[in-house]
């Protein structure tokens, strides 16, 4: 019997130890985990500060794109005015000379005597209707957005022409035309054939850009790559 007590008496303190060694790392555990959670709290909450910065500077950032964006089509809207007007002074200018009578005296200054006279510049009022127009490539009507070609193709559609859906083959259309002498409806081609437009007069012309861009009006010294030429249909 006092062998067996003696096994017991060792047994019983060697589950005492075992349970003081399991609450001591209990105790480091919930230490650890109460040390993690407080971690993962402060990391949270920073990375919610972090969200709530960026939010407040999307909304400032969305209101000045919605500036610039009234801006711009506040500029786009005085530029198509401003064009509407030069169209409609050099028709008033153009039937003011029909009604004059043949006077030899009076020479009208021309630098090429072979160059037709402009024919299509009451497209510019037709082009100048579909500002804002999303770009779509290969797009050629307002319901779907237009590319570059395909805008020059749905305006002089419009008035009986026909051209084909790519910026190159219209190029081969019409008559060349000097940059000094563009006139109001000519075709303007840039970057190696890649994009053209329709000149509107004050060394602007409306097109179609890019992905992302919509119809708009654009001065002809800006960067669409490189001037090629010019034609007048």
């Amino acid at each position: 019997m006092s062998s067996q007590d003696t096994q017991i008496l060792r047994t019983v303190k060697w589950y005492r130890k075992e349970v003081v060694t399991r609450r001591s790392n209990l105790q480091e555990a919930r230490v650890d985990q109460a040390q993690i959670v407080a971690e993962q709290a402060a990391q949270k909450q920073a990375i919610e500060s972090q969200i709530a910065e960026q939010n407040r500077m999307l909304e400032s950032v969305k209101d000045e794109i919605a500036a610039i964006r009234a801006e711009e089509q506040r500029r786009q809207a005085a530029l198509a005015a401003e064009a509407r007007a030069r169209v409609q002074a050099a028709e008033l200018a153009s039937q003011a000379t029909a009604q004059q009578p043949y006077d030899e005296a009076v020479v009208v200054p021309t630098y090429d005597p072979n160059l037709p006279g402009p024919r299509y510049g009451h497209v510019v009022g037709i082009a100048l209707q579909y500002l804002g127009i999303p770009y779509v490539w290969g797009g050629s009507s307002p319901s779907t957005g237009f590319d570059c070609s395909g805008f020059i193709m749905y305006v002089f559609a419009q008035v009986g022409v026909s051209l084909p859906h790519h910026a190159a083959s219209q190029y081969s259309y019409g008559t060349p035309v000097p940059r000094e002498q563009l006139a109001a409806g000519d075709l303007v081609f840039f970057s190696g054939l890649g994009h053209a437009g329709i000149y509107i007069g004050g060394n602007q012309f409306v097109h179609a850009p890019h992905t992302g861009d919509v119809v708009r009006i654009s001065s002809m010294d800006e960067r669409w790559g490189s001037f090629v030429g010019a034609r007048r249909l």
